[in-house]
């Protein structure tokens, strides 16, 4: 019997393969699906190529109709829970929208033998059957079903014998107390499972935690100083907060061995319990041979004690929902914490107003920080100040614009690198995937493996470095681009600020202002930071309040080539307004 849409039934099928026909003879309509992951397949043979193959395989074929496949992506093959597309393709099989499913193997359908033969049967059941290319096997054939339970258990085994294998590598080094992990662990190197002190390195480490623990400096405070003195990371880089958090976090500075953070119940489940520090493996190494300690037990105590303090605290205000929600959120800096001011709202009987506070006075008032409250309504007009001297200084500000593209454009070739390396690493993944098959088939010796392991993972901690510091180019000239565009936009006056200022423009604009106190307690001096000038150059401005009105001040823009003032005529339009608080 032939379906309404043309094409055979199941019936119909397995009668016309039973007489000796092919499935290439059959009048189908044909998809395909494929399962990618990030970290292997997708970089070295592209998504492109893949639905380039299916679409030509299918299309070769007169007698087939090509449906659009499925495709999962960066996805595990133990469970077909979380595979969007898979799931989809059922659903879609259930609607007869295709008759016969293309697919590379087994381990790309499913490596669980149970959920392998309940997709096909089915699928089977809507009158539909699946081709394993590499297996060879189609689920229309009367003998598939043992030939796919067969293969589907040695996949799964597979899966589970490189499971076991691992988690009986990582028991062992932990009885042995070999230090596991990466081998780009700051302030140390690593030399044949134990951590050796790197001297140059080990005196950031000790410096970091001495500014924490000791002085109060906050991270970010801590990565500005670091900067300041002219400290970089192992890519040539400023310190980030996550790296110095990361620093201050790791037992092993303080000379503990750390390991079995983490612990997966079954290899056939994807997921990854989390342990309670208690559940850790983590001892002392008395010996100093295996993990060296860098700081006191004593100094890394009392740093995580505060750390876990401010975290608590941070949590409680809900700082990450915080900094996205209002337009100079993040963007205002106390020169006298270097902590960020965060927002408030004052209570007048005129109406409520938007306020800026350090985090100190926050908790404990002027005893806690002497630096004052600032208004919305005051930052906006600095703004407004700074693009209209943008104006009356746009061919200035043209050069610096063209400065900044001349740069972005030099480093458009770091999309080619960037995939370049991508494409390196997963050459080299796929060296060690294929080292440790031999290994577990005693094809290559144990000696020979750690050999070239060791090589691959030095040249993939190489690739990952260079990756990281290209990725980081990569964000920072498209941010640089929008900064520019926004710049452009108001240089030219294609942004009308009557109705107030955007949060987009303020987050692509400024990069930060901080707030100085003075002498005169009626004065406030702030810089303002714009995200494409260098980091030398800023605004200066001036707030005077007296008798309920606050003047808001120019003095001057701080830069090795000054733009110029501009003329007294212009100079009285941009210098100095009141507004009544």
């Amino acid at each position: 019997m032939v379906r309404e849409n043309g094409t055979m039934d199941l019936y119909e099928i397995r009668n016309a393969l039973n007489q000796g026909k092919s499935i290439f003879d059959l009048k189908l309509k044909v998809t395909y699906y494929a399962r990618v992951s990030t970290e292997k397949d997708e970089q070295l043979h592209s998504l492109k190529a893949q639905v380039d193959y299916y679409r030509d395989f299918i299309a070769a074929n007169k007698n087939w109709t090509f449906v659009e496949g499925y495709i999962d992506e960066g996805i595990s093959g133990t469970s077909v829970l979380k595979r969007e597309s898979f799931l989809q393709m059922m659903d879609d099989a259930k609607l007869h929208k295709f008759d016969f499913i293309i697919t590379k193997e087994i381990s790309r359908f499913s490596r669980n033998t149970v959920d392998s033969i309940q997709y096909t049967q089915q699928l089977l059941s809507y009158g539909i059957g699946v081709f394993f290319q590499s297996d060879n096997i189609n689920t229309l054939l009367p003998d598939s079903e043992l030939r796919l339970t067969i293969m589907s258990s040695i996949a799964q085994d597979e899966v589970r014998k490189l499971s076991e294998r691992v988690k009986f590598g990582f028991k062992r080094a932990i009885e042995k107390g070999v230090v596991l992990g990466n081998n780009s662990l700051w302030g140390y190197s690593k030399d044949n499972g134990k951590l050796v002190v790197v001297e140059k390195e080990a005196e950031i480490i000790r410096k970091i935690f001495e500014m924490y623990a000791t002085q109060r400096k906050g991270i970010r405070s801590i990565c500005e100083q670091l900067t300041k003195e002219g400290y970089k990371n192992s890519n040539g880089n400023s310190f980030s907060f996550s790296t110095v958090r990361n620093i201050l976090m790791n037992p092993k500075y303080k000379g503990f061995y750390c390991g079995g953070k983490t612990h997966k119940t079954d290899y056939k489940l994807n997921d990854i319990k989390h342990l309670d520090k208690e559940e850790w493996v983590l001892y002392k190494d008395e010996t100093g041979e295996v993990v060296p300690s860098i700081v006191s037990e004593e100094l890394w105590n009392k740093a995580n004690q505060l750390l876990q303090k401010r975290r608590a605290k941070m949590m409680s205000e809900n700082r990450v929902s915080y900094q996205n929600k209002y337009k100079y959120s993040g963007k205002i800096i106390c020169m006298e914490h270097h902590l960020p001011y965060h927002r408030s709202c004052y209570h007048y009987k005129s109406g409520d107003k938007e306020v800026w506070q350090c985090r100190e006075y926050i908790s404990k008032g002027r005893a806690g920080c002497k630096s004052p409250i600032l208004y919305t309504t005051e930052l906006d007009e600095i703004m407004k100040h700074i693009t209209k001297l943008l104006r009356l200084n746009k061919t200035e500000i043209m050069q610096k614009m063209i400065s900044v593209y001349k740069k972005i454009g030099e480093a458009s070739n770091i999309k080619n690198d960037i995939t370049k390396l991508q494409t390196e690493m997963q050459m080299i993944l796929r060296r060690k995937d294929k080292i440790l098959d031999l290994n577990i088939a005693d094809k290559l010796s144990d000696e020979e493996f750690q050999q070239r392991n060791k090589q691959y993972n030095k040249e993939l901690d190489k690739i990952k470095n260079q990756l990281k510091e290209y990725q980081e180019q990569q964000s920072k000239s498209e941010e640089l681009s929008r900064s520019i565009e926004t710049l452009r936009k108001v240089i030219t006056k294609e942004l009308d600020f009557d109705d107030g200022l955007d949060h987009s423009i303020i987050e692509d604009l400024v990069d930060r202002i901080e707030v100085n106190t003075t002498e005169n307690e009626k004065q406030i001096d702030l810089k303002v930071f714009l995200k494409i000038f260098p980091k030398e150059e800023f605004f200066l401005f001036s707030l005077k309040r007296e008798k309920g009105k606050t003047s808001v001040c120019y003095n001057q823009f701080i830069c090795f080539e000054p733009i110029s003032r501009p003329k007294s005529a212009q100079l009285s339009e941009v210098k100095n307004s009141q507004k009544n608080l």
